[in-house]
């Protein structure tokens, strides 16, 4: 009864005011909403962080078998390359070992089947003039790394003359990187 009452009494008022209390009302009303809902305050804060690596010096090498095909008492020659990759301003130095084979580095040799040695140098010029060494010696082949692969040639001779047994010869050489 007492809602009905107001309500009576506001449309008692005359127009002009209960006009000005609608407008009122609604300034007020869209006033809330013309600034946006009332925002907390923001606040932030910051902190630094510390970034750090540190770069090893790093090589790895990959070889390539060593082919001299079929031996016939003359002179034969072949080549392949070494594949080593270092992290960029590393130097290095390559070293290739004496062989499994009972020789050294600078009279390597193959063990033949069914018995014999057929003898052969490696080296690191094409001309075939410098022997290429084992680590720790004379000889060894050295370069600086970029960071990408760099291939290393290899160069092979088998001298001529060798009166051996018919047979297959191998060895294995060791390739040694040192940085």
């Amino acid at each position: 009864m007492a809602n009905r009452n107001l309500l009576n009494k506001e449309a008692d008022r005359p127009l002009h005011i209960r006009t000005l209390k609608f407008l009122l009302g609604g300034v007020g009303f869209a006033g809330v909403f013309a600034f946006g809902p009332p925002s907390a305050v923001a606040a932030t804060a910051t902190a630094t962080m510390a970034v750090s690596a540190t770069v090893l010096a790093t090589c790895a090498i990959s070889a390539a078998p060593l082919a001299f095909g079929v031996y016939t008492g003359v002179q034969n020659d072949a080549a392949t390359s070494l594949l080593v990759t270092c992290t960029n301003t590393t130097s290095y130095s390559i070293g290739l070992g004496a062989g499994t084979s009972g020789g050294t580095a600078t009279a390597r040799q193959m063990a033949g089947t069914p018995a014999g040695t057929l003898l052969y140098a490696l080296f690191s010029d094409s001309g075939r003039t410098v022997n290429w060494g084992d680590t720790g010696g004379t000889g060894l082949v050295s370069g600086v790394g970029t960071g990408l692969p760099q291939t290393i040639p290899v160069y092979g001779r088998v001298a001529a003359g060798q009166l051996v047994a018919p047979g297959a010869y191998a060895d294995t050489i060791t390739a040694t990187v040192t940085y």
